[in-house]
């Protein structure tokens, strides 16, 4: 970085922190902003967020890895080795507070997009970034992994470099209230929603309640921002009755009319897709398979029109976008002279999420890939409906002609009752997804597609290790 992301200065003025250094310290200006000693770099100032673990206790290994600084709460006690410390009454808050202070100081010609929806929030928000950094490297910043919460929302604020041009944010909640606060740290010129659907019904009374829930995002939307809808969401009615007076929009869809519509679509590796925009058509190739991620791309579409761009030429990098890991990356495997395919969908699981893998499983070329494993974990925090909602599952495995499910978790149980005999009889299912390991690795053999998905939570990513652990990787995929 040619300049540095913030001086001490500039810290000091947006948290009202108090500077408390030994003699001998030297103040030196900031590089980074890190939470996590394990990737701290040189120069970082680290933020002593407390969470699970407490951050207090970690600051003197923060300095070991030559932190320029580290914020912590004003009644912290100095330990040896402590050098330049900033105190404040609650890191998190002076970590908003920077966040904010971050967002005021981008140049007025900037625009920033934020992102949420039941699925597809990341998945889209790197298709931006893709897309957004091939026309200002360099000047493009976007959320790193899922930082979609609390934390995560202003610590991607915070990292934000001063001379940014295009910025995206995700944002995700699993209350009501949750979005409001992080969407007016963001003030987004564009704000996205993917979809609206059943997760997290744990902590909500209806997918209704979610949709209210989701139009929060609309709360830090600039004046005359542009708000991007999905049309062929059962729910638009009430994200559309949330706009905010003065507040543009714009419409994506597949089956419904939308502002920027699916006119028709060609799957290979990839897929080709022809969209129809004010009348005219806008033709594009999506490295990905799936109608959840044409939808996404399509979204995208319609942002980067309402930030001033020409959408048409500004997509051209999703002909070489990928699924990141987790959430459908394709990785082929080499078994005995033949090969595989295995689908990562580890990282998080939903309904809308789950029937959307199983579909693009139900893509594949059987002459490719003959026979289709389903690997399926719990999909956490779905209240009430939970043994309902996986149940159900049972029609999309049909419809994908999966031949074999292995399932895991107390209610993926509720799902292999009710698939079919003639492949319940192919399939299995435990309690853990360790215990599913041993099976998976004897069932798997060239000419297969396996899809794994399941909620974080399940941990079924120990199983796509283990697949790669045996069998070795070969070229990705587009």
């Amino acid at each position: 970085m040619s300049t540095p992301l913030w001086t001490l200065a500039e810290i000091v003025t947006a948290t009202g922190a108090v500077l408390d250094a030994p003699p001998a310290a030297r103040g030196e200006d900031i590089t980074g902003i890190s939470i996590d000693t394990r990737t701290i770099d040189r120069g970082d100032l680290f933020v002593a967020l407390k969470d699970v673990r407490d951050g207090h206790d970690f600051v003197g290994f923060a300095f070991e890895k030559h932190a320029a600084a580290a914020l912590v709460r004003r009644g912290y006690v100095r330990q040896l080795g402590d050098r330049l410390l900033l105190r404040v009454d609650d890191p998190l808050k002076a970590l908003e507070k920077l966040g904010i202070a971050a967002r005021a100081r981008l140049s007025p010609d900037a625009r920033v997009i934020a992102v949420t929806g039941s699925a597809g929030k990341t998945t889209t928000k790197e298709m931006l970034r893709a897309c957004l950094s091939a026309i200002a490297p360099g000047q493009t910043h976007a959320s790193e992994k899922s930082y979609n919460n609390h934390w995560g929302v202003p610590l991607t604020l915070a990292r934000m470099p001063a001379d940014t041009r295009y910025a995206i944010f995700e944002i995700g909640m699993n209350h009501a209230g949750e979005i409001t606060p992080l969407s007016r740290m963001v003030r987004p010129h564009v704000a996205i929603i993917t979809t609206v659907a059943a997760v997290h019904l744990e902590h909500f009374a209806s997918v209704e309640d979610i949709a209210r829930a989701k139009a929060e995002i609309f709360e830090g939307l600039e004046n005359v921002g542009t708000a991007i809808l999905p049309a062929d969401n059962p729910y638009l009615g009430i994200l559309d009755e949330a706009l905010r007076p003065g507040s543009g929009s714009l419409t994506f869809g597949i089956a419904n009319a939308a502002d920027i519509q699916l006119s028709s679509s060609v799957t290979g590796l990839g897929t080709a897709i022809v969209a129809r925009r004010d009348g005219s058509l806008v033709s594009y190739t999506l490295g990905m398979r799936g109608e959840h991620n044409i939808s996404n791309s399509l979204a995208v579409l319609a942002a980067l029109d309402s930030i001033g761009l020409d959408g048409a030429k500004a997509v051209a990098p999703l002909a070489r976008f990928t699924a990141p890991p987790g959430r459908g990356a394709l990785i082929p495997l080499a078994i005995e002279g033949h090969q595989a395919l295995l689908i990562d969908e580890s990282y998080n699981a939903n309904p809308a999420s789950t029937r959307a893998a199983l579909s693009v499983v139900g893509l594949t070329d059987r002459s490719t890939f003959s026979r289709r494993i389903a690997v399926l974990g719990d999909m956490l925090e779905l209240g009430a409906s939970s043994a309902q909602l996986h149940k159900e599952l049972a029609t999309a495995v049909v419809a994908a002609e999966v031949d074999i499910v292995l399932a895991c978790g107390p209610m993926m149980k509720h799902l292999f009752d009710a698939i079919p005999p003639a492949i319940q009889a192919k399939s299995l299912w435990k309690p853990t997804a360790s215990e599913l390991a041993e099976r998976l690795l004897a069932a798997v053999r060239g000419g297969d597609v396996v899809m794994i998905k399941g909620s974080n939570g399940m941990r079924l990513s120990i199983l796509v290790e283990a697949l790669k652990k045996r069998h070795t990787p070969v070229e990705p995929l587009g």
